[in-house]
């Protein structure tokens, strides 16, 4: 695309679906702006970019990225996407409604029925296009989608067919570059529209609900017979509203669900996780037009309600037992030792440290003597934030804890503990606990490699950080062991039954991978592959700033 004549782009709201349109709008050599309130995000993509991995993979660096909506009207743009959450539209438009002008025209990125009605008295019904997305992913990190299914074609048009050159435009610069995107007339976008709100509406709702995946909803006979009545009752809402669908439509709606994934539905992720959803532009739109033409929608009116209800009253607070069974279930998992499930820890001081790494944020208990009595382990970018808030609850609940300390990349922005401390300080003070006096301690995490020097009275003297590379770290194990297939809490096991001294001569995680390939299709065993990876990591720590003459320690998830 000349670059005199870029087409403008601006996105508003960074989930999943704005980040997959930013990355391919980006290379399809678009001149894209991105708005994302929220700090932490906002500040991870303009220094890194964006990232998109499984079925999609790239990534795309911005240098156009804001905070405000206001701040995209010096562009001029040529489209504005809303690719928020729907009940985020409304406080989105007052600062949009600035960015009008005669060329602009503004996306609806949202699936649904009727959302794109939210912006006509904005900017009118000329101007709005909507668009029905057919892909989906998950957050893994700020800046991250794991994007894990696309189902081509994406549909994209204008609600009034005024805007149909524009629509066209809109999907050759998505087809250039793979997401495939048909246009769309207006009569067809509807139908299209209900297509994927119905689907939505088929598992949303009840996986939410029901804490299933897509995978184990589409596993069970039982939930599938909902499914298939949910489908039956919004196909003949859509019937009475004029839309016609073909006689095996059902059929194929459960065939587009069985490739779904192993991933939960974004209501539902946010049912989940105790915050608003959408699900009156779903489930509740059906039983909207369905009381307009009489129709019944029983199954889809309940799931409603049952979604509002869980959300406005937090409901599963209060089942009886399921806290207890909650708690019950963290302490078998993470007391040391289990015949301790009937010891009253309140009786006595109990101190609670919390290390949230880049990986993984782990629970740890000591009583007064300095005993290890309760451990506990949780992704740290779960999705499900309740996991982080039922292990504190349970912690809080089960001991009497006098003192706690947090430590870790994620020190900062957790509220919970007494103090906080460096994962420098920490792991000094840990180390020097059990091995007094000079040394080094070799620190191998999830992204980096620390390399601290303690003196003989246990005081750190220096320290020295590898944050810039990945290489040899947890995160690079696993991304080499996933290009190999191989199941990481093998990789020690295959590693000492090898044949052959094998390294691998990048420490870099993208050229490492590229060796992998060649290694898998030049034969090699993956003995010998789990060897390399090993060697390839004692090389690089050997290399990096040890003192010599001095005990050597090493901690951290990776040891």
């Amino acid at each position: 695309m000349d670059k005199t004549n870029k087409i403008k782009i601006g996105i508003i709201g960074l989930g999943p679906v704005g980040m997959i349109l930013a990355n391919s709008f980006h290379k399809a050599g678009c001149d894209v702006a991105l708005c994302v309130r929220n700090a932490v995000k906002h500040n991870k993509i303009k220094s890194d970019g964006v990232f998109l991995e499984k079925v999609i993979q790239s990534h795309s660096k911005f240098d156009k990225v804001y905070r405000s909506i206001i701040e995209l009207a010096k562009l001029d743009l040529d489209y504005l996407i809303f690719a928020v959450k729907t009940y985020q539209i409304q406080d989105a438009l007052k600062e949009a409604s600035q960015l009008i002008t005669k060329k602009l025209s503004v996306v609806s990125a949202q699936n649904g029925i009727d959302i794109e009605e939210m912006l006509v008295p904005t900017f009118t019904e000329s101007r709005v296009l909507k668009m029905v997305v057919n892909y989906a992913g998950n957050m893994v990190t700020p800046n991250t989608v794991k994007v894990t299914f696309f189902s081509p074609p994406n549909y994209i048009g204008s609600i009034d067919d005024s805007k149909k050159q524009e629509a066209e435009t809109f999907a050759q610069l998505l087809n250039s570059v793979g997401l495939i995107t048909k246009p769309v007339d207006s009569f067809e976008l509807l139908k299209r529209s209900w297509e994927k709100t119905i689907l939505n509406s088929s598992l949303s709702a009840l996986c939410g609900v029901g804490r299933l995946t897509m995978d184990e909803a589409m596993s069970d006979p039982d939930t599938i017979e909902l499914i298939e009545q949910i489908i039956t009752e919004a196909v003949n809402v859509a019937e009475s509203e004029k839309i016609k669908f073909p006689d095996d439509f059902t059929r194929q709606c459960m065939r587009y669900l069985n490739n779904g994934g192993d991933h939960f539905p974004s209501l539902a992720l946010d049912l989940i996780n105790n915050k608003q959803t959408e699900i009156e532009y779903f489930n509740g739109k059906i039983v909207e037009y369905g009381r307009k033409h009489y129709v019944r929608t029983s199954l889809n009116l309940s799931f409603t309600n049952m979604v509002k209800a869980m959300t406005n009253k937090n409901i599963v607070s209060r089942i009886p037992g399921i806290a207890g069974d909650v708690t019950r279930r963290i302490l078998d998992k993470g007391l040391v030792n289990k015949s301790d499930l009937t010891t009253n820890f309140k009786k006595i001081n109990c101190f609670l440290g919390v290390d949230l790494g880049s990986a993984y944020t782990k629970f740890s208990v000591i009583d007064d003597k300095g005993k290890q009595i309760f451990k506990y382990s949780l992704p740290t970018l779960n999705s499900d934030n309740q996991a982080q808030k039922n292990v504190m609850q349970t912690i809080a609940s089960s001991f009497n804890i006098k003192y706690s300390c947090a430590t870790g990349y994620g020190r900062k922005h957790f509220a919970h503990t007494d103090i906080v401390k460096t994962e420098i300080n920490c792991a000094a003070t840990g180390v020097s606990h059990y091995y007094s006096g000079e040394k080094n301690i070799i620190d191998i995490g999830g992204e980096d490699i620390k390399i601290i020097r303690c003196d003989s009275e246990n005081h750190i003297s220096s320290f020295y950080m590898n944050d810039k590379c990945a290489a040899g770290t947890g995160s690079f194990i696993s991304e080499i062991a996933e290009r190999a297939n191989i199941n990481i809490s093998e990789m020690s096991t295959l590693a000492s039954i090898y044949n052959n001294n094998k390294e691998l001569n990048s420490f870099c995680t993208v050229f490492a991978k590229t060796e992998i390939m060649k290694w898998i299709m030049d034969g090699m065993s993956i003995q010998d592959i789990s060897r390399g990876i090993y060697i390839s990591i004692i090389n690089k720590v050997a290399k990096m700033r040890l003192d010599p003459g001095i005990p050597t320690l090493m901690i951290g998830g990776v040891i």
